[in-house]
């Protein structure tokens, strides 16, 4: 592993960490005003949290959570804009650009870690165990263990949450391991980190913003899925890599298909995030209306976890074979 470079970039998100937390600050404020005030919709679904003081560890959580969303996006953002082409008017070099991506990346694995730390704090708090290594135990397979949750919408949100953490910890530090792994396999490995990116909303819109939040909070995190969609289908239509335009993709059907399917698949997510905007419409609860049941299952989940997994390996394979010389054949660089 490079630690030069890891402490190096430690440091440099010393900044980045502590207007994290700064934010984070501001919205326990927020959420603690809505509370007081009785403006939260998260009422109606858990009357008993009205008592802001008294849930204040759950309120920190749901922070730290919100906190981490927003750094994940960050950085989802300065990774896209590092790997395609800046555009002209951006005030920042490329360089600049990939410290920030590396910074914000380990802040938001930080922040990711504090959100499931005080779930699990309050869960202990709250646990009905008449031991406190009953309550302990009970709190760490619920807020840590994949799949350990097993009521309500959480069984499928928190699932959700943790794959992303634990799938954000080997994909955002494989950067540290780019001399072991050799720069293809890093390149296509490091590529599979939108998939945290993905989880990690897809989380909040069922565990969060649909549940707790209605009208201008559930939009606006909407309306910020279009950038990082529309830097990603720039990205696909015109790459920053010679290696990967037009003529070159000729004679490898299956890199031609997966960037095909990119297209089709952000395309998608464009129209849907449109469609949720003028509509208002997203599937989430609505206030005085009951919801349908889940239409995603655990089981769905780890099907899924297991098929993206061996794309990722297939993926790597592919990239290290291609790495390697055959007889006669200078190394591809």
């Amino acid at each position: 592993m490079d630690t030069a470079a890891l402490r190096a970039d430690l440091r440099g998100a010393i900044p980045d960490a502590t207007a994290a937390l700064v934010i984070t600050g501001a919205i326990v404020v927020w959420l603690y005003a809505r509370i007081d005030n009785g403006e939260s919709a998260t009422l109606d679904v858990m009357p008993y949290l009205a008592d802001a003081d008294a849930y204040l560890l759950y309120w920190l959580c749901q922070a730290f959570g919100w906190s981490a969303l927003l750094w994940a996006w960050l950085t989802t953002m300065f990774g896209l804009l590092r790997s395609g082409r800046p555009p002209g008017w951006l005030p920042v070099s490329p360089a600049r650009l990939e410290r920030l991506h590396r910074t914000t990346s380990l802040t938001t694995v930080a922040l990711m870690f504090l959100h499931a730390a005080l779930f699990f704090a309050e869960m202990v708090r709250t646990g009905d165990s008449d031991t406190l290594l009953g309550r302990v135990w009970r709190a760490f397979v619920e807020s840590f263990v994949p799949g350990g949750y097993d009521s309500g919408t959480g069984r499928v949100a928190i699932l959700l949450g943790l794959l992303a953490f634990y799938l954000a910890i080997p994909l955002g530090l494989a950067y540290y391991l780019r001399t072991r792994l050799g720069a293809g396999p890093w390149r296509a490995l490091h590529r599979f980190v939108l998939v945290v990116y993905v989880l990690s909303v897809w989380h909040t819109l069922l565990y969060g913003t649909n549940v707790w939040f209605d009208g201008w909070p559930r939009t606006t995190l909407w309306l910020l899925q279009l950038p990082p969609a529309l830097l990603l289908l720039a990205r696909l239509l015109v790459p920053a890599r010679p290696a990967e335009r037009g003529g070159a993709l000729r004679g490898r059907p299956v890199a031609l298909a997966l960037r095909i399917g990119g297209i089709v698949a952000t395309v998608g997510v464009i129209a849907t995030v449109v469609t949720v905007v003028i509509t208002g419409r997203d599937g989430g609860r609505t206030p005085g209306a009951e919801g349908a049941g889940l239409t995603m299952t655990q089981g769905l989940i780890w099907a899924g976890t297991v098929v993206f997994l061996a794309v990722l390996v297939a993926a790597v394979t592919f990239a290290r074979r291609r790495a390697v010389p055959r007889e006669g054949e200078p190394a591809r660089r």
